[in-house]
């Protein structure tokens, strides 16, 4: 898939610009009190640049070159990395990672269990992978979570949306995973 990040984050503009919430997932996320964020999968920089305004230390990679100019030019202070999360390395960890806007569908299928372990890996002791995606594209709960568990996490939470309203089925779900 060919992404223009440009207009991928016009869309949020606009939907900014007529009063709507954006900053759903950075408000879940900065309930965690974290020091440091990885944003995995963070295309143009919404979720980490909404952090770092906060005062958060944030990272963001992603894949998609044209997404991460955006965010580059959005916000040239934050570091960026062009990496696939597949494998990721980044040689530190962090308070909280958080996929936000269905990250785990853009990954090629069968890549999953090795996408969850890369940004788990990112994840400290005590610290949290935070992810929210649609249920209804052959990516199951059930297989995130032993991908998760597989990867040293055990499931905290899961709610049905970033605001944390309960979940009981459904085709979305925000999972909150935490390495002991």
């Amino acid at each position: 898939m060919t992404w223009n990040g440009d207009e991928y984050q016009a869309r949020f503009d606009h939907i900014a610009a007529e009063g709507g919430d954006v900053h759903g997932e950075a408000a879940l996320v900065r309930s965690f009190e974290p020091a440091t964020v990885l944003d995995a999968g963070c295309g143009t920089g919404r979720v980490a640049i909404e952090l770092a305004r906060h005062g958060i230390c944030v990272a963001g990679v992603d894949v998609d070159a044209s997404m991460l100019a955006t965010a580059r030019r959005l916000a040239p202070e934050i570091r960026w990395h062009r990496r696939d999360l597949v494998g990721l390395a980044l040689g530190r960890s962090f308070d909280v990672v958080v996929m936000a806007g269905n990250v785990p569908l853009f990954t090629p299928p069968g890549t999953e269990p090795a996408l969850v372990a890369g940004v788990a890996g990112h994840v400290r002791p005590s610290g949290r992978l935070v992810a929210g995606f649609s249920l209804d594209r052959g990516y199951t709960l059930d297989d995130y979570d032993a991908h998760c568990r597989a990867a040293g996490l055990a499931l905290e939470a899961r709610y049905a949306t970033w605001s944390r309203d309960p979940f009981a089925g459904g085709e979305y779900a925000v999972s909150v995973h935490r390495r002991p």
